[in-house]
């Protein structure tokens, strides 16, 4: 009999250390904004995204040519041009076929720098639900998933993007989940599927972007499958994935 592989969900960075040992393959998720605009960023024609953990590194790249964009707390920082709107990668695209872009951001680039040391890690969101959820079928690894969420803090989009990966895992019949998160996040997106702009009309990170007027963001970010990038992290840079890697026996 076929040993399954395992999908499992960290609500948090904060909570990486507790379930991170067992798995090799991590799928980061900030929905609001962060990998949104990296699936979106990539799949216009960006060449490479360079995650960095703070501001002041994102400024010494900018020093060097380089375009940078920094995030924090919903806006773009002072001094640069791009936060980490996905629109700003549709309309600009033009400007950034072929361009590496260095990338900060509150929480997002957080999460892919403690996870940088795994032997994969790739970017989730809901734009590019079902071509992530086929190559990691197809992978066929144990899977991590883990959400970005707020300042170290549990979030409601990234739990039900997270859970809606691990359900599709699941019904292929090839994953297990043993964690309690997992089980919550995929009855929460089970909950949300049939209108998660609405289910998360309150949620704290949609509350707080709809104060900085970026309801269009979050109407694109909320959308399942309107793109079909996955980002993967290679040496230090999120590039597209190509084909499909070959499965882990």
């Amino acid at each position: 009999m076929e040993t399954k592989r395992r999908v499992e969900i960290c609500f948090s960075p904060a909570e990486y250390k507790l379930y991170q040992e067992s798995f090799q393959l991590i799928v980061v998720i900030d929905v609001l904004r962060a990998t949104s605009a990296i699936c979106t960023a990539l799949e216009n024609g960006v060449e490479k995204i360079k995650p960095v953990a703070s501001v002041e590194e994102a400024r010494k790249w900018m020093s060097k040519g380089f375009i940078a964009a920094a995030e924090r707390n919903g806006e773009i920082v002072d001094g640069f041009e791009l936060g980490n709107s996905p629109i700003a990668y549709i309309d600009r695209a033009k400007e950034f076929v072929g361009q590496t872009i260095v990338l900060t951001t509150t929480n997002g680039t957080k999460a892919i720098d403690i996870a940088k040391d795994k032997n994969t890690v790739v970017i989730g969101a809901l734009n590019n639900l079902d071509a992530l959820t086929a190559w990691l079928v197809q992978r066929n690894e144990d899977v991590l998933i883990l959400a970005s969420g707020w300042k170290d803090k549990f979030n409601l989009e990234d739990t039900i993007c997270a859970g809606a990966i691990a359900d599709v895992l699941i019904d292929s019949g090839n994953f297990i989940a043993d964690e309690d998160s997992t089980v919550a996040s995929k009855f929460l997106y089970r909950s949300a599927r049939d209108n998660m702009f609405a289910f998360l009309k309150a949620s704290s990170h949609r509350r707080r972007l709809r104060r900085l007027n970026l309801n269009e963001d979050v109407k694109y970010c909320l959308t399942p499958n309107n793109l079909t990038t996955i980002p993967i992290l290679r040496d230090g840079y999120l590039v597209k994935l190509g084909h499909a890697e070959p499965s882990i026996s």
